[in-house]
């Protein structure tokens, strides 16, 4: 899963969700030298990762980019599920999209210092383009995507798929819902789970 969702299955707590988001720049168990609750948002992503890679219905969609993007389809299938859990996102949250990033982008600028470089550089990158807000229109993925392309000195070709998104967007979208809603409930007993274990 992208960042959207990455922020969004982490629950209330800011300091869990600041450790989801880093979570993919922190290797192996250097995770430990951050605060607790940090930590916890970490092992979740990663748990996240995990439940996500093995699952049926998201290698049903990666299968149907695999010819042409190769090893970039499930970054790609990452980007395209984000797009439809912010199209979709008065279904799974009560507080409205832009208020829901705009207090993301809060709690990163009240936070700041426990970032790691990386992010810390990404951070206006970010907020000027507001990314999580323009993942809920196509032209805003088309944006990431392109992004992304960039990263890879356009091999990936990943630009392209916007193309695939369009013309298979009802298949795409269905494959979201039925795994997302599996994800949630995985996420929360996980998270159970880390709470528990950090008590």
């Amino acid at each position: 899963m992208n960042y959207l969702a990455h922020i969004y299955l982490s629950g209330d707590n800011d300091l869990v969700t600041i450790g989801n988001f880093i979570a993919d720049g922190i290797k192996g168990k250097s995770y430990k030298n951050y605060p607790k609750d940090i930590q916890i948002g970490i092992l979740l992503h990663r748990h996240i990762d995990t439940f996500t890679d093995a699952h049926k219905t998201v290698r049903k969609s990666t299968k149907r980019l695999h010819s042409k993007y190769g090893h970039y389809s499930g970054i790609i299938v990452d980007i395209l599920y984000d797009h439809f859990l912010a199209k979709n996102w008065e279904k799974y949250s009560k507080t409205t999209l832009k208020s829901y990033t705009n207090a993301f982008y809060d709690s990163l600028e009240t936070h700041y210092h426990l970032l790691p470089n990386r992010i810390q550089k990404m951070i206006p990158y970010m907020l000027a383009d507001n990314w999580l807000l323009s993942y809920a229109s196509i032209k805003g993925i088309a944006k990431v995507l392109d992004g992304m392309n960039r990263r890879t000195q356009n091999r990936s070709a990943m630009n392209e798929a916007v193309e695939e998104l369009k013309a298979f967007y009802n298949e795409f979208e269905n494959e979201f819902s039925l795994f997302f809603d599996e994800l949630i409930v995985s996420s929360k007993n996980k998270l159970i789970e880390l709470n528990t274990q950090y008590a």
